[in-house]
C-alpha cells in the first residue's frame, strides 16, 4: 500500500515536472551602445570641435598657470620686492605675529595684482570668446575685488598662524604646519556654504514646484537632513549648469543653479541633484579632506627638505633668513606650487573616481538615465565629449561626456523592464528606446 502511494506521488511529480514553465514576460531589447551614439550624434561637428578647443585648450593653461606663478614668485624674490615688504612690517611693529600679518597682506595684494591680466584673460576674455560669460567687465572686477578681500582676510590669518607654528617648532615645522593648513582648509569648506557663496551669488528658496517636492522626495528617501532647496544666480556670471549639496558634520543644504531650472528639463535637474546627492551621502567632501591631507602632510616634508636647499645657494642674495623668517613665502609657494604640478595627474584621478561614484549613485537616486544623457550633453558646451583613455586619464577631473552618457544608457538597459523607464520611453521616445 504504501509503495501504491509513492508510485502515485512519483508519478504525479514526474507529469509536474514535465508540464511547461509559464512564459517568461518578454523583456524589452535596449542597446546601450546604439543609444549612447545616438545622443553623441546629437551634437554638431562645430558644437564638438568648439568644446574640444575650449577644453584641450586647458591643457596648455595649466602649464600657463605654472609659469605664471612660478614667474611672480622669481620676481619677489630675485627683484628683492620679497625682503623690502619684510622689511617694511619689521619697521612698522616689532611683534613677530604682527610683522608676518602685516607682510601676508603686502604679498596677496602685490601677487594678487600681478596675477590680474592673467586673470582677465583666463576668466574673462577666454570665457567670452568661447560664449560661457554673462559678465561685464565691471562686474567681473567686482567679483575679483570680493575674491582678494577673503583672500587677504582668511590668507594673512592662515599665513600668520602658519609661521607662528614654523618659528615655536623650526625643526619638526612640516609637520605642525602641514597639519595647521588641513585644519584651515576643513574651516573653508566648512564656511564656504553659509558665509562664502553668498558673497558672490544671492540664494533664495526654489519656487514651489513639482520638481522642487521630488528633490525633497530623494533628499528624504536617501537621510539628508533638508527641507528646503536653494536657487542662486550664476546666470550673472556665467551659462553653466550645476549645483551642489554641500555640509558638514551633519548639516546640509542643497543648491541649485538658476541656469540648470532654466535651461534644464526636470528630468535632467533630478538627475544633477542625485549625482550631487551622492557626493554628500557618500561624503566625499571629507574623503577629499583626508586625501589631501595626507598630500599636504607629504608636500610640507617636502618643502622643509628643498627650501633648505635652494635657500643654502641663493638664500644670501634674496635677503632670506632661513625657513623661520617671512620673506622666504615666495620660495615655499614657488615649491608647493610645483609639487602640486607634477601631482595633477593624481589629484584629478583622485576627484574623477569621486565622481564616477557620484554618478552611479544619482543613477540609483534619480532613476533618470535620459535626464542624466541630456545633462552631460549640456556639460559638452566646455568639456571635450570623448578624448582618449590616456588624455582622460591625465587632465580630467570628471568622467569624459561619452563616458558618463555611456554608463547611463548601460544603467538604462539593466532596467529597461521598469515601470518608471518604459513610461519614460512610451512619452519620449528617447534614443535606443523601443517604439
Amino acid at each position: 500500500m504504501i509503495r501504491k502511494h509513492l508510485l502515485v506521488l512519483l508519478a504525479a511529480g514526474i507529469l509536474a515536472g514535465a508540464a511547461p514553465a509559464p512564459a517568461a514576460p518578454a523583456t524589452p531589447s535596449f542597446d546601450a551602445e546604439a543609444a549612447t551614439a545616438a545622443y553623441m550624434a546629437t551634437m554638431s561637428p562645430q558644437a564638438r570641435a568648439r568644446s574640444d578647443a575650449y577644453f584641450e585648450g586647458g591643457y596648455w593653461l595649466l602649464l600657463w598657470d605654472f609659469l605664471v606663478a612660478m614667474t611672480i614668485a622669481g620676481l619677489l624674490l630675485g627683484a628683492g620686492w620679497s625682503r623690502r615688504m619684510r622689511d617694511l612690517a619689521e619697521r612698522i611693529t616689532r611683534v613677530s605675529a604682527l610683522q608676518t600679518a602685516i607682510y601676508a597682506v603686502l604679498y596677496l595684494l602685490v601677487t594678487g595684482l600681478l596675477a590680474l591680466p592673467w586673470a582677465g584673460y583666463e576668466g574673462y576674455f577666454r570665457e567670452h570668446q568661447y560664449g560661457l560669460s554673462n559678465q561685464t567687465v565691471f562686474t567681473w572686477l567686482v567679483d575679483q575685488g570680493k575674491a582678494l578681500l577673503i583672500t587677504l582676510i582668511l590668507g594673512s590669518v592662515a599665513i600668520a598662524a602658519i609661521y607662528a607654528v614654523i618659528r615655536r617648532s623650526a625643526k619638526h615645522w612640516w609637520l605642525w604646519g602641514s597639519l595647521l593648513s588641513v585644519g584651515f582648509l576643513v574651516f573653508q569648506v566648512a564656511i564656504s556654504p553659509a558665509l562664502l557663496e553668498p558673497v558672490f551669488n544671492r540664494f533664495y528658496a526654489l519656487p514651489e514646484s513639482p520638481v522642487k517636492q521630488q528633490i525633497l522626495s530623494m533628499a528624504r528617501a536617501n537621510d539628508i537632513p533638508v527641507n528646503q532647496v536653494y536657487e542662486f544666480d550664476a546666470s550673472r556670471q556665467t551659462t553653466r549648469v550645476s549645483a551642489h549639496v554641500s555640509g558638514l558634520f551633519g548639516s546640509a543644504r542643497i543648491s541649485v543653479n538658476d541656469n540648470l531650472m532654466n535651461r534644464s528639463s526636470p528630468e535632467e535637474i533630478r538627475a544633477v541633484v542625485g549625482h550631487e546627492m551622492g557626493h554628500y551621502v557618500l561624503n566625499h567632501a571629507g574623503k577629499i579632506v583626508v586625501a589631501y591631507g595626507l598630500i599636504i602632510v607629504v608636500g610640507f616634508r617636502l618643502l622643509s627638505w628643498g627650501f633648505d636647499r635652494v635657500s643654502a645657494r641663493h638664500g644670501a642674495r634674496w635677503g632670506l633668513r632661513g625657513v623661520t623668517n617671512v620673506a622666504g613665502l615666495p620660495l615655499l609657494v614657488a615649491l608647493f606650487t610645483s609639487y602640486l604640478f607634477v601631482l595633477t595627474p593624481l589629484l584629478n584621478s583622485l576627484t574623477r573616481s569621486m565622481e564616477i561614484e557620484a554618478d552611479a549613485f544619482g543613477l540609483n537616486a534619480a532613476r533618470e538615465p535620459d535626464g542624466f544623457a541630456q545633462a552631460a550633453l549640456k556639460l559638452s558646451e566646455y568639456r571635450k565629449m570623448q578624448p582618449g583613455p590616456l588624455e582622460e586619464a591625465l587632465f580630467f577631473d570628471h568622467p569624459s561626456g561619452w563616458n558618463r552618457i555611456h554608463r547611463a544608457m548601460l544603467w538604462k538597459a539593466e532596467n529597461v523592464a521598469a515601470a518608471d523607464i518604459a513610461a519614460y520611453d512610451a512619452g519620449h521616445h528617447p534614443p535606443g528606446s523601443v517604439r
